[in-house]
């Protein structure tokens, strides 16, 4: 499956290897069912609602002096206060209780299947592969570990441990450095054009290939990838045309 020229492959986790998206959904259906006990179906909703509206703009100061688990704890906290105003719950712990249900059903869910796991196995064959996340250092670590893919990669690289993120040219170029390549040597495959497709393309590697699994048009005025395909899956498909 060797392509000319393309001696490494980087790949995104979230969403990309993963599922994220579907388990976070079952996550919050799991918190849906706590706050039940304790709210009705409408405000439930609404305090879930606010939870992923929080996570989605989330900013994490790791010189904050809070943890991601204090931050994302207190995330459930306004959102029942924002919510239901003075009529709190009397369960001082509610909102603690309601992040470690969603955490820990997240990652309890979150696993690459049996067919990506093959697909893998075959690509580190004959290429080097680099997985390259962006994300706060604890969590995107606990899903490494939760995963057991480390050995699946030459390289594990996560955006919370330096100073820029994708799709920062800066975080490409450690990449480069530690799989020993060059920019024109490598693909980019991953799901976000803001990040995996645009960070390719600046730091100039040989091929850009967006996941896009909900079939979704890109917006206006937004970056082109090389490749588009709906699965990582069909990854051997683009390979083949860049012999």
């Amino acid at each position: 499956m060797n392509s000319e020229g393309i001696k490494a492959i980087l790949l995104d986790l979230d969403n990309t290897l993963i599922d994220t998206a579907g388990a976070g959904g079952v996550a919050i259906q799991k918190v849906t069912e706590l706050l039940k006990t304790t709210f009705g179906h409408e405000h439930t909703i609404a305090i879930c609602d606010r939870f992923k509206h929080k996570l989605h703009h989330e900013t994490f100061d790791p010189a904050g002096g809070r943890t991601i688990d204090e931050v994302r704890i207190s995330h459930w906290e306004e959102s029942i206060q924002e919510v239901m105003g003075g009529s709190t719950s009397s369960n001082p712990t509610l909102a603690s209780e309601c992040y470690y249900q969603w955490k820990n059903t997240r990652l309890e869910l979150l696993t690459i299947t049996p067919p990506v796991l093959t697909l893998l196995k075959q690509l580190r064959t004959s290429h080097k592969l680099l997985l390259l996340t962006n994300g706060e250092t604890q969590t995107q670590r606990e899903k490494v570990v939760g995963l057991g893919c480390q050995g699946l990669f030459d390289a594990v690289v996560v955006g919370g441990e330096h100073a820029e993120e994708k799709p920062a040219r800066s975080i490409f170029t450690h990449c480069f450095g530690k799989l020993g390549v060059q920019a024109h040597d490598c693909v980019m495959v991953g799901d976000s054009l803001d990040t995996d497709i645009v960070g390719g393309f600046n730091a100039g590697v040989r091929a850009t290939v967006w996941i896009n699994n909900g079939g979704v048009r890109p917006p206006e005025g937004s970056v082109h990838p090389d490749y588009t395909i709906p699965s990582v899956l069909d990854l051997p498909d683009v390979l083949a045309k860049l012999k």
